[in-house]
């Protein structure tokens, strides 16, 4: 599983989740910074992702849309450096690899509660 980290996140993530064996990609490393939301959710179901993001309107968008892809994972911790976050997707993808395989919602809340809802959201 690979996952799309959204512009909030900090860049060092991908550095972390590589030394724990989890791909990924930066929005800002690929020239889509300033891009839409529209856009990156494009990319991620193009090239199979999941979205990594501090957002609520990742969350939105699929839960409107009824849409059954791309997962996306929504951190709700503030001021994490790119290590924790690294932690905290390690965690969700242990817990939760299944549920974001087949499409998903995922919000992590403090202390590191996940709660999963499957796509689409009716």
């Amino acid at each position: 599983m690979s996952l799309l980290l959204d512009q909030g996140l900090p860049r060092s993530t991908v550095q972390h989740l590589a030394a724990l064996g989890i791909a990924s990609s930066h929005v800002g490393d690929l020239g889509m910074a300033k891009s839409p939301d529209s856009v990156i959710l494009a990319c991620a179901v193009q090239h199979g992702l999941t979205v990594v993001t501090f957002d609520a309107d990742f969350h939105a968008v699929l839960a409107t849309t009824s849409a059954t892809k791309p997962s996306v994972i929504r951190i709700r911790i503030e001021g994490l450096k790119g290590d924790a976050v690294a932690q905290i997707l390690h965690l969700v993808l242990t817990v939760a690899a299944a549920e974001i395989a087949a499409g998903s919602l995922v919000s992590v809340t403090p202390p590191n509660l996940v709660r999963v809802r499957l796509l689409p959201v009716v």
